[in-house]
């Protein structure tokens, strides 16, 4: 690899790590992978700092098989290629939740269902840190859907440890777009795979994602801007009783 190649993203994955001290050496870090462009970025930029970063961490991926046969030959050939062990965890959560249940807003359950999936084979395996592909727009829009939705002013940490699974979950990538994103995904050549979730397209975060473009097709900083905020907090100005 061309010793140049990804400082222009990867500098900005370094320092999240090192502001929210997300790796020691002698970690052993799970990627979960979908298979989605996020996530299986993130499986690339994690391979690229085992290599060439002077963290010494185990790395592997764990994709969720959610029942719908999916073919996941391209994800397993990019992991070969990159070196990076991927386990592939059956279940049947897709039918379950659309043929099944038939739920009508199944993104919650979904998630609670495929996080208690993901840690539950990641403590299996030995893993005591999982790295998710979440990016700044993820944060910003988890911002906005909470103020929306619930009233709060709220987004996920970085680095959060969950006491009852005893597994840490890390976000690298939250200082990166998800433009920049699709860019590392051309330039590298990334497969991904088509979304086969009825629900793909039609929740609450992607019309929040829509709503957030407009503000920038106004005010063509505020993206950066949004994220930005998130380590500027003004404590004074908000409404404490």
């Amino acid at each position: 690899m061309n010793k140049n190649f990804g400082k222009w993203f990867l500098s900005k994955v370094k320092k999240a790590i090192k502001d929210f001290n997300m790796i020691q050496d002698g970690d052993r870090v799970a990627v979960g992978v979908s298979g989605g462009k996020d996530s299986t970025t993130l499986v690339y930029i994690m391979s690229l700092l085992k290599k060439y970063s002077h963290i010494n961490f185990e790395l592997a991926a764990i994709t969720l098989d959610m029942g719908w046969n999916v073919d996941f030959t391209p994800l397993k050939k990019f992991c070969e290629k990159h070196e990076v062990p991927l386990y592939i965890q059956k279940t049947m959560i897709g039918p379950l939740l659309f043929d099944y249940r038939k739920e009508k807003k199944p993104c919650s359950l979904c998630a609670k269902l495929r996080g208690g999936a993901l840690y539950g084979k990641a403590k299996e395996l030995g893993f005591d840190t999982v790295a998710l592909g979440h990016h700044g727009d993820d944060a910003v829009e988890t911002l906005f859907l909470n103020m929306v939705f619930t009233g709060r002013i709220a987004t996920f940490y970085p680095n959060t440890f969950l006491d009852r699974k005893k597994i840490r979950l890390i976000r690298p990538m939250v200082y990166l777009k998800e433009s920049t994103i699709e860019s590392i995904v051309k330039t590298a050549g990334i497969p991904v795979l088509q979304n086969p979730c009825p629900a793909n397209g039609h929740t609450n975060r992607h019309e929040m994602k829509k709503i957030i473009d407009r503000f920038e097709s106004i005010f063509p900083n505020a993206r950066d801007n949004f994220i930005a905020s998130l380590k500027n907090i003004d404590h004074e100005s908000f409404w404490n009783s």
